[in-house]
């Protein structure tokens, strides 16, 4: 482990020398017909490989959410003909790094390897994904594993305000269940479960994926053809319906004996391919994009010291879009943090940004979008998405452009669009001063 860990510092300093617009991204074709992006680094015999199959938790059943979260944890317990000891000292031995992570819409896989190991690693991701074992015993374990999390979860702030949030945003609708699944929930799974979902989502139709290391496009495709290349054609997904968040203009606060009471806030967002996105982009960013200089951060926390960080993105899926925030803050400071907050957004759906916030979010989003390339994980997991969002293989290249194009005029514009919808807010906790409303709660 610690020569690829070597590797990997020897790779984010070769990718910091240069930027990002020097990368070159090629769009390869394997031997089986499945499309991939390669971006050739020889600085370091590395190879990292990323990729995602449509259809996370999205497909769970009701009755049964979880189903994916408990799959991809289960995947390197075991397969073939190698228990989960076995397989993750072969893993280990080698130096070998692989993961797996649900979403709502996807599942998303990683391998990082040494070139003089990639056989072997390559290899076990195959049996992983094609021969999973799901064994009694493995299975019971990583079951209790999830249970033990999911019930402190029942007494966690966080998880309280934010699982309300969605369960209000998007009732009846496969957004609104938890992706890791409940306490009840995860009693119902069984190993049958695990191998239908795999049946049904590991396909090659919808398959995203992306290698970046050294290592030449011949290889590069036989090499993808080795994991994905005997998984079915196609996939067998429940379709999901396109939806829009209810609840905005509700309050919910739910009672929970803890210090510091957290606040989930939030509405109707912008789709990634919608014209507006970009703008909707910079705007989010300088309202509470997270930088120490949004405003949210600027008057909640420097200004009055009601919250130690507060903040707010954009999430889009592919059935819905929205916008999501939060903090957390003492229970008698409560009310005053989310009313600054409320004035904050209702300000800039109002007004907008002035022409020197807008240039000063321009240079920084710009500026920083090299760190989010700075490692061959963080390339692949970009390539990735942007082929997840249909963005094109020069997208890179001309983001900056993008960004330059939104103008104060586009930018106001879309701040009324964006934020003028309400908001449904959550809060866990026992703020003082602050009850639901818009609810018979």
């Amino acid at each position: 482990m610690r020569k690829l860990v070597g590797a990997i510092l020897c790779l984010a300093a070769a990718l910091l020398a240069g930027p990002a617009s020097a990368m070159t991204i090629e769009k390869i074709v394997s031997p089986a017909g499945i499309e991939a992006w390669l971006v050739r680094e020889k600085a370091v015999p590395l190879i990292t490989l990323n990729y995602a199959f449509h259809g996370g938790a999205t497909q769970d059943e009701p009755d049964k959410s979880g189903t994916a979260n408990l799959t991809a944890d289960m995947l390197d317990e075991g397969a073939g003909d190698l228990d989960g000891k076995a397989f993750h000292e072969r893993l280990e031995n080698h130096a070998i790094e692989m993961g797996f992570q649900v979403g709502r819409d996807y599942l998303h896989g990683s391998l990082r390897s040494l070139n003089e190991h990639r056989d072997e690693a390559f290899d076990l991701l195959r049996l992983a994904l094609t021969n999973p074992r799901f064994d009694a015993d493995a299975l019971e374990r990583v079951r209790g594993q999830e249970l033990a999390s999911l019930q402190r979860d029942t007494t966690n702030p966080n998880d309280l305000a934010s699982r309300r949030w969605w369960q209000t945003a998007f009732p009846g609708h496969p957004y609104g269940r938890e992706t890791k699944g409940t306490v009840d929930s995860m009693a119902h799974i069984s190993a049958d479960d695990l191998r239908t979902y795999v049946r049904r989502v590991f396909a090659r139709n919808e398959l995203k994926v992306s290698i970046v290391g050294d290592i030449d496009a011949k290889t590069a495709g036989e090499l993808i053809d080795r994991v994905f290349a005997k998984l079915p054609e196609k996939n067998d997904l429940k379709p999901v319906a396109n939806v829009t968040p209810s609840g905005l203009g509700r309050r919910i606060v739910i009672n929970v004996d803890v210090p510091q009471a957290v606040v989930t806030f939030g509405g109707q967002g912008i789709a990634r391919n919608d014209p507006d996105f970009m703008g909707a982009y910079i705007v989010n960013h300088i309202l509470g994009g997270g930088s120490f200089s949004s405003r949210l951060y600027r008057e909640v926390r420097e200004k009055r010291g009601l919250a130690y960080g507060v903040s707010d993105s954009l999430v889009w899926f592919q059935r819905a879009a929205v916008v999501l925030g939060g903090t957390a803050t003492r229970a008698d400071r409560t009310a005053d943090a989310l009313a600054v907050i409320e004035e904050e957004i209702k300000r800039m759906a109002q007004d907008g940004p002035t022409p020197d916030e807008l240039a000063a979010a321009k240079s920084f989003l710009k500026g920083s979008y090299a760190l989010t390339l700075d490692t061959s994980a963080k390339i692949g997991a970009q390539l990735t998405q942007i082929q997840i969002d249909n963005l094109g293989i020069d997208y890179i290249d001309r983001r900056s452009t993008l960004i330059d194009a939104v103008t104060i005029e586009d930018a106001r514009r879309v701040a009324r669009r964006l934020y003028s919808g309400g908001l449904l807010v959550t809060v866990a906790g026992r703020p003082k001063g602050l009850t639901s409303s818009g609810t018979s709660e």
